[in-house]
């Protein structure tokens, strides 16, 4: 029964972590694999929207006859209390994990599992969620309309200010005061000690890290237009409002401050800005001293320039002050398409880490896209299985850039403007064509 529970636990791990889902990740440390970490991306359209939240899953022996016990971790170390169903303790009420009584059916079967788990969590994470409490399911008094705006407001900091800003604090060393008190490694000190590297006991287990950072960076902007939200709703200094369901130790209580929120904010992404340029210095000292890394970069980097050359491709690819951290691919725009005539400078920065740490590409070139966001970030999904293959990147970010008749996903929202344009309706769309192709012809006057 114990190798039947791993080869499911495994198996499921494996299926979800090659899911194209956008909204969900899953890792597990080594060969721990009762053990598992997972993150939801809060919905669209809800008071969780782009939120991180995260899970541990704890997986018995006599799994998949009975359900892995969940339990919540953003909870601000026990003190925020998300959702009527997930508490602050970490405790996550379904009837499927058997926390909760539910419907005859709902109960939990050997045909459920991870995924399942997590796209019921999901569903908890509605534009109403004051509903989800028992017995407020038709709740329409006065009183409840009211306590419903104000449950969604509340959520709506908290998601922001714990689940994103302060996740994205700790990753980054940013200490209350904004400064970023993580070591900074310099050419000059800049050393590879292989032993305390094999040896990770002592690192914490964070395999959400990086996924967090480049996703913030998709997100920014709709984190800037929610704090801009809050302020006209709300003023600052305003005290949460108290549900009726919310106990003493099982509660969110605080007060609004969004400017504080937007303060924050905007060191955060001046810190990954500023993590990115770093990578530059630190991969010229890898270089130096012909790390795994840069050797391998070099190789890819040949590789792709060869694959230009042999596909008679007119894009070109150059190595910013021969350093193969950092690459500068010059892309033509598509004959017969939007961006026909158009000429594009992207820049691909590489960690030292990588491809632990994914590359980061932007657009040195200004263009008015769904799938890039105002600062050049491109929303992309790079290759299943292909990580750690550059070219694969730079083909998804193309395939995005052309991709002619993409499906409805909120979850690529990287551009509010131009994505309320190109999902809106018949005129928005052509106000949007009209924008792509002022931009595309701007492009090469600014090259």
């Amino acid at each position: 029964m114990a190798d039947q529970s791993v080869f499911r636990i495994t198996k499921e791990l494996s299926e979800l972590q090659k899911n194209s889902d956008l909204s969900l990740a899953v890792a597990c440390q080594d060969i721990d694999v009762r053990n598992v970490k997972a993150l939801i991306i809060g919905p669209h359209d809800t008071p969780y929207e782009f939120g991180f939240f995260e899970f541990n899953f704890k997986f018995n022996k006599d799994y998949p006859r009975k359900s892995p016990a969940v339990t919540a971790t953003t909870t601000n170390g026990g003190r925020c209390r998300f959702n009527p169903n997930i508490y602050a303790n970490g405790r996550v009420c379904l009837s499927i994990l058997g926390t909760w009584r539910g419907e005859r059916g709902e109960e939990w079967s050997a045909a459920q599992g991870l995924e399942s788990i997590l796209l019921s969590i999901q569903s908890l994470m509605s534009s109403n969620p004051y509903e989800n409490e028992p017995g407020f399911e038709d709740a329409n008094e006065t009183s409840d309309k009211k306590n419903q705006k104000d449950y969604v407001q509340k959520i709506r900091h908290e998601t922001l200010r714990i689940s994103v800003i302060q996740r994205l604090e700790e990753y980054l060393g940013i200490g209350v005061d904004g400064q970023i008190t993580a070591p900074v490694i310099n050419k000059d000190d800049y050393e590879l000690d292989m032993d305390v590297m094999d040896d990770d006991s002592s690192v914490p287990f964070e395999p959400f890290k990086d996924l967090c950072k480049r996703r913030f960076l998709w997100y920014y902007e709709s984190y800037l237009i929610t704090i801009q939200k809050g302020k006209e709703e709300v003023k600052d200094g305003t005290p949460f409002t108290r549900m009726p369901f919310e106990g003493s130790s099982n509660t969110m209580e605080g007060k609004f401050n969004y400017s504080e929120l937007e303060r924050r904010l905007r060191n955060i992404k001046k810190a990954l800005d500023a993590e990115m340029e770093g990578w530059a210095t630190e991969g010229l000292a890898a270089k130096a001293k012909e790390d795994t890394v840069a050797v391998n970069l070099q190789r890819q980097y040949e590789q792709v320039v060869e694959s230009f050359k042999s596909s008679v491709s007119p894009n070109n690819l150059a190595l910013v002050d021969n350093n193969p951290f950092v690459w500068d691919l010059t892309y033509f725009g598509k004959p017969m398409t939007q961006l026909d005539g158009g000429l594009f400078r992207i820049k691909i920065h590489f960690s030292p880490r990588f491809p632990e740490e994914q590359p980061r590409f932007r657009f040195e070139t200004r263009l008015f896209h769904h799938r890039i966001s105002s600062d050049g970030t491109p929303c992309y999904f790079s290759a299943l299985g292909r990580r750690e293959d550059v070219k694969s990147h730079i083909e998804a970010v193309v395939e995005a850039l052309e991709e002619e008749q993409p499906p409805y996903d909120p979850r690529t929202l990287v551009n509010p403007e131009a994505y309320k344009l190109y999902w809106g309706s018949a005129d928005d769309r052509k106000i949007y064509n009209r924008r792509l192709r002022r931009s595309v012809q701007q492009s090469v006057e600014d090259f």
